[in-house]
């Protein structure tokens, strides 16, 4: 699967999550970027086999990030052209207190 079909996924799993989808539907999605298998040497000793997996993990998981922030940006700046009294910025924070205060 090439970077930008990855980045796809991530911002199908977006659309459906905001349109109503199941979750189901979205992890679905997002778990066909995610390698069937795994390639380590056979007489790997399990830090080689960890340093595999996470090489063969890293490029299909920042695909997906990267298509997260490509749509939050571009949904980001949609919001901001409708001059909103609260930015995006400050719903961020907002939602970052939020967070750290359910993790107390």
């Amino acid at each position: 699967m090439t970077e930008n079909e990855i980045k796809l996924k991530a911002i199908a799993a977006l659309t459906a999550l905001r349109g109503g989808v199941g979750t189901d539907y979205a992890s679905d999605l997002l778990g066909e970027v995610i390698p069937d298998y795994f390639t380590v040497p056979a007489d790997a000793d399990a830090n080689e086999i960890g340093r595999a997996v996470l090489g063969q993990l890293s490029k299909p998981l920042s695909a997906l990030i990267t298509g997260f922030v490509l749509a939050f940006e571009a949904v980001a700046d949609g919001y901001e052209e409708t001059d909103p009294q609260v930015s995006t910025e400050q719903i961020l924070q907002v939602l970052a207190l939020e967070i750290a205060a359910d993790s107390d």
